[in-house]
């Protein structure tokens, strides 16, 4: 079984920073520290989609040849990943404000970090529904509050 646990405290620290920033939401410093957070949710979300992809495989080693894009593929067809091109658009989001600051370019990450919340608990609950069953699991969507089976085949 994969273990998710630094998924479930990223996803959680950035779900506070978020909640920080609507409280002052014209606070640069919480905006900023919401771009940090995101980042390291987004690695451990790749990462993590990795080492379960790594799970469920006959063959391991083929994944490790994989390049981003197919890895996301791979999730979508695994049941892992539900909007694709919404993946392939947060993998640029890091690269918008890495190499000159500009308040308008963080404003514009800072924009899209909701969404990636949401798909980042999406994905984190299918990781570790898939992780933790060896025939059909129930992964639980907090938010909408709505049950999702999925079978697992490991």
């Amino acid at each position: 079984m994969v273990d998710f646990r630094s998924l479930q405290l990223a996803t959680a620290s950035l779900g506070e920073a978020l909640e920080a920033a609507k409280l002052r939401p014209d606070d640069a410093f919480v905006r900023d520290a919401s771009i940090q957070r995101f980042e390291c949710t987004f690695e451990l979300c790749v990462k993590s989609l990795g080492r379960q992809l790594e799970a469920m495989s006959d063959s391991p080693a083929e994944l490790d040849t994989l390049g981003y894009r197919d890895m996301i593929r791979t999730g979508v067809e695994r049941g892992l990943v539900t909007a694709e091109a919404d993946w392939f658009r947060y993998r640029e989001l890091p690269n918008i404000t890495a190499h000159v600051y500009d308040p308008a370019k963080a404003a514009q990450v800072f924009a899209k970090l909701p969404l990636f919340l949401r798909d980042a608990e999406v994905l984190l609950g299918k990781l570790v529904a898939r992780s933790a069953c060896s025939s059909w699991a129930k992964s639980w969507n907090w938010r909408s509050r709505n049950p999702t089976w999925y079978w697992c085949a490991r």
